[in-house]
């Protein structure tokens, strides 16, 4: 209870920091290291190298079995990668006492950079100005998610957590200073029902990616990559294709309805970025009340930022704009629905399931719903 009360305080507060920070208007800085993907890529090397470190770790030192560490955390971690490349690695490693530093504690530094790498890139797809915004608020989020993270782990309290709370307090002094360096992105046109569309396929692959990533590296589980691997190739795959088709350009402009959306959905990525992670552990840790209101909190202040913007350009009927975009809701609530019973084991797949279909059938009906070019007041 007490876990989930302070988890419940971090939403809160996460909450009113994006509510207070992510006002509009506001332009965002950068720097210039670059894409967050980029860095992405790297993090996540290093990731399933300190895994394979561990695994070496484990079989020269622990003679094979992870049950010193395991007993600790809950079941379904630390599934070793087992098989002639590794042993013979393992087997010619010099000193592998050395390696001790591989179990829980480089994950402790890693796990944030990849994840606000992971949001950032994201946002970066969206549009310079999401992103930008986004880069804005790195240290609000930085301090959001270390909360979570080391509540998490005094929680599951080990002979390690001490030094990985401690490993995680100087990640998030650290981490923005990059963050807040990365190139800010160039200017492009505004995304229409194309780029929308473009954007749900590329976040709904690389979200795919990012749970494979965590299922099979930040829980130890490497001897899973194999069972992964067919589904990480597949959406790796539609990633790419996606990606390039992102670079044909942005099509046909949008309607007021599709704008609206468009609008909206930006500012939803800019405010939940500080609440994502806390909103998240309260699902599973016993503030999920809690974390639903902050979910409406956010939605309802994406869509009146977003709504709001994209009724200021003029030229829109607001009676015709209000039913056309209530058909859209509806459509995207029914999308939703259906992704909803589709079956699987993974809370976050599910959201990411569900949140997609929304999005791609509220988008679809926003563009046949819309009027015409030309015809934008009607």
């Amino acid at each position: 209870m007490t876990t989930a009360w302070a988890l419940a305080a971090i939403t809160v507060a996460a909450v009113a920091a994006a509510l207070c920070l992510s006002r509009p208007g506001r332009t965002g800085g950068g720097g210039r290291l670059g894409h967050p993907a980029a860095w992405l890529g790297g993090v996540t090397a290093l990731i399933y190298l300190n895994q394979v470190l561990f695994t070496v770790y484990v079989i020269r030192v622990r003679h094979g079995d992870p049950s010193f560490v395991a007993r600790y955390l809950p079941s379904g971690w630390f599934a070793l990668a087992r098989g002639p490349v590794i042993d013979a690695v393992a087997r010619h490693f010099p000193h592998p006492g050395v390696l001790a530093p591989s179990v829980l504690r480089v994950q402790a530094f890693l796990e944030l950079p990849f994840v606000l790498l992971a949001y950032l890139t994201v946002c970066r797809w969206f549009s310079a100005p999401v992103y930008r915004a986004a880069l804005r608020l790195a240290w609000p989020v930085s301090a959001a998610y270390t909360a979570t993270f080391c509540l998490i782990e005094w929680s599951l309290r080990n002979p390690y957590t001490v030094d990985d709370i401690v490993i995680r307090i100087a990640a998030a002094l650290v981490v923005p200073l990059l963050i807040t360096r990365l190139s800010p992105g160039a200017e492009r046109p505004e995304p229409g029902v194309a780029g929308l569309l473009v954007f749900a396929v590329s976040a709904m692959a690389f979200g795919l990616l990012v749970l494979v990533v965590y299922d099979t590296a930040l829980l130890y589980d490497l001897g899973d990559v194999g069972r992964r691997l067919p589904v990480a190739l597949a959406a790796l795959a539609v990633l790419a294709a996606a990606r390039a088709a992102a670079r044909l350009g942005p099509g046909r402009a949008a309607g007021p309805c599709v704008d609206s959306v468009a609008r909206s959905f930006g500012w939803f990525l800019v405010l939940f970025f500080v609440p994502a992670l806390p909103v998240r552990y309260g699902l599973i840790a016993g503030s999920g009340y809690v974390s639903a209101a902050a979910g409406l909190v956010i939605v309802g202040a994406a869509a009146w930022y977003g709504v709001r913007e994209a009724l200021a350009r003029g030229g829109v009927s607001p009676l015709g704009w209000a039913v056309r975009m209530g058909a859209a809701v509806a459509a995207g609530i029914c999308g939703a629905a259906v992704a909803l019973l589709a079956p699987t084991g993974h809370t976050e797949l599910r959201l990411l399931e569900v949140a997609g279909a929304f999005f791609v059938c509220a988008v679809g009906a926003c563009a046949l719903l819309d009027p015409r070019a030309g015809r934008a007041g009607s």
